[in-house]
């Protein structure tokens, strides 16, 4: 796939970023931000094909996305049919398929649904029995090395060093993260610490740390390096209310000019994060698409009524109910039907926690 910009007399390749701003005709001279990857052009290796007035710029593997300031390339991951079946039979994933495009992408699922496994083999911590996985054109499977230059990754559960303070770690990482540069990398240890609200905490030893700031000094160590592809892992498990709306911003941040993976089986998260989604369920992906969209898709199936606690089994042995849940005090019961399925019940605005929970109920 190839893609191409036009530019108006630019002086080198070198200078691409630069230039984004008198890219097309009208667009305002301070409209590169847009077109900018980590303070670094979208277009890594721009080929000039013609040093006329309109230069053409071209790159391979990027595909084009139309904004208000012209068309620009973005990246993406391409997963292909990837299998993983476990000593003693257990099929971790089955013939595995998505395409995740630039942003926060959701991957929801109950526990054991193998967003685990699929991280870890994306992360390069476990091999796949079969398929592929390639971020625009990098091959994650089989090129290691290059995958971990360009992948930042907090898993589900991680340790740390209780003794150390969190600037000394982080200097730590990024010095094996390949930041040789004592100079260099203290502007890049200082400003994450920064960008992760841990500055005023920068000397203060991990072992003191909430679990909130524990989680954040994960995502300042997974954005060592000015990853491309982020992988986190359930990651706003046990925090409290106000650490949950921390972490959001964060990864809402880092997800504008990067792609972030976040499995979860909290559906809150996608539904607050992620443009885009796909739900998995015993190694299978079920449903992809827009968040907003698959709920939409259910208006007029999804019905509601209020119950008594002792009524709530007799409806699920008649209806094809998709929750029970408390609500302000009241146990309210959720059933998925292409018609009213009793006179109590009245249609409901349908939320991405229906879409969850019928997909993966009339999947099982």
């Amino acid at each position: 796939m190839s893609s191409e910009f036009r530019l108006c007399r630019p002086s080198k390749p070198a200078s691409f970023r630069h230039e984004l701003a008198t890219v097309g005709a009208g667009i305002p001279k301070k409209a590169n931000k847009p077109f900018v990857i980590n303070k670094n052009p979208i277009i890594e290796h721009p080929k000039v094909l013609d040093f006329g007035p309109k230069t053409i710029v071209s790159a391979r593997f990027w595909p084009a996305q139309t904004t208000r300031y012209g068309t620009i390339l973005i990246m993406q991951l391409h997963i292909d049919a990837l299998t993983k079946t476990y000593p003693g039979g257990t099929q971790a994933l089955r013939d595995v398929s998505l395409t995740i495009p630039q942003g926060i992408f959701g991957l929801l699922g109950p526990n054991g649904a193998g967003k685990s496994t699929l991280m870890r083999i994306l992360a390069t911590l476990q091999e796949a029995d079969s398929g592929s996985a390639r971020l625009d054109d990098l091959d994650l499977l089989h090129d290691k090395p290059a995958t971990r230059r360009v992948l930042g990754y907090l898993p589900q559960e991680f340790g740390l060093y209780p003794k150390v303070t969190a600037a000394r770690l982080l200097d730590h990482f990024a010095q094996l993260k390949g930041i040789d540069d004592g100079r260099k990398r203290r502007d890049v240890v200082d400003g994450l610490l920064r960008q992760t609200n841990l500055w005023d905490a920068r000397n203060q030893r991990l072992g003191a740390f909430s679990g909130g700031m524990k989680q954040r000094f994960g995502i300042a160590q997974a954005l060592l390096g000015e990853p491309k592809l982020i992988i986190v892992d359930e990651p706003t498990a046990g925090l409290d209310p106000e650490e949950r709306v921390r972490f959001h911003n964060l990864l809402a941040e880092i997800g504008e000019n990067v792609i972030v993976i976040l499995s979860t089986h909290i559906v809150a998260d996608v539904a607050d994060l992620c443009r885009n989604m796909a739900i998995i369920h015993l190694g299978q992906v079920l449903a992809t698409g827009d968040p907003v969209e698959l709920s939409r898709n259910l208006r007029g199936r999804i019905w509601q009524t209020e119950a008594a606690r002792d009524a709530v089994e007799s409806y699920r042995e008649r209806l094809p109910v998709i929750s029970a849940r408390l609500a302000a005090g009241r146990r309210l019961i959720r059933v998925y039907s292409e018609e009213q399925p009793a006179p109590e019940f009245t249609v409901a605005e349908p939320e991405l926690e229906d879409v969850y929970f019928s997909t993966v109920r009339r999947a099982a």
